[in-house]
């Protein structure tokens, strides 16, 4: 997704940083290489979460914003509100939205999601979403840089923190969406059970056939008592090490499938 020589004057790039092309609605963001920058999990989530006209949305610890860049584009929603505690990719994630002249419909706040309630208020979002770091401390390889550290380990929030503010900060009806690694799913159901979150959509990601899944993409509403849908599995690529045609419409969209021609990864 890396932008062309065509940059934009509007963006204003520090030493050391990108830009790139998120391939719709001619949106880019900035990124630094020595930061965390956004994967294939934040795209999927931003494509997978159910986004209706008007709807206000709150995207928790959304790094570089690109969640709610991706979510601008589905959808005529009312507001975005990205929350984000590090203060490097705060200012890097708002360089981005006043690039893509977005400052009318997202904002992005800093602050702790442990704090959230209390700086966003009860019930105002329709639509909750957050691509929250995968491991528990002690678990994996722990990168000393801190940004990165904070982005794939539950350094300065959890995952129970993460749905505690996100049952709070949704409307009664509204909607939770979130990524995570299929070895975590027992406790996003627990814990999104025990603020009455009912998960009403899942479905489970596969890097290729014949291999196991490594992220689970799951919907909960607040309340009520929707019927959980068990969508399709999700291949990234295929048996040839190609991309699928659905990974490709999900992650280029408007852009034309190469076919089983077309080049693997790899080539």
């Amino acid at each position: 997704m890396n932008a062309g020589s065509d940059m934009s004057c509007n963006f204003e790039l520090l030493e050391g940083e990108r830009l790139d092309d998120l391939v719709r609605g001619g949106l880019r963001i900035i990124q630094s290489p020595s930061a965390f920058c956004f994967s294939m999990d934040a795209v999927l989530l931003a494509n997978f979460a159910t986004v209706k006209k008007g709807d206000r949305v709150v995207d928790l610890g959304t790094g570089t914003g690109v969640i709610p860049l991706i979510i601008s584009t589905r959808n005529r929603v009312k507001k975005i509100i990205g929350l984000e505690i590090q203060s490097d990719s705060v200012e890097r994630a708002r360089r981005s939205i006043k690039g893509n002249r977005l400052e009318h419909l997202i904002e992005i706040i800093q602050g702790d999601i442990c704090e959230a309630e209390s700086l966003l208020g009860i019930g105002n979002f329709d639509l909750v979403t957050s691509n929250p770091p995968y491991l528990p401390v002690g678990r994996g390889v722990r990168n000393n840089a801190g940004p990165i550290a904070i982005a794939r380990h539950e350094v300065l929030c959890s995952l129970a923190d993460v749905i505690l503010a996100a049952s709070r900060l949704v409307k009664y009806g509204g909607r939770v969406a979130m990524v995570h690694r299929p070895d975590r799913l027992s406790d996003l159901v627990v814990q999104m059970s025990k603020y009455q979150l009912k998960p009403r959509r899942l479905q489970l990601v596969y890097p290729a056939p014949h291999k196991k899944p490594n992220m689970v993409l799951i919907e909960a509403q607040l309340g009520g008592s929707p019927e959980l849908v068990i969508l399709e599995p999700f291949f990234v690529y295929d048996e040839r090490g190609r991309y699928t045609q659905q990974f490709w419409n999900t992650y280029y969209p408007g852009l034309r499938y190469p076919g089983p021609g077309g080049k693997s990864i790899e080539e």
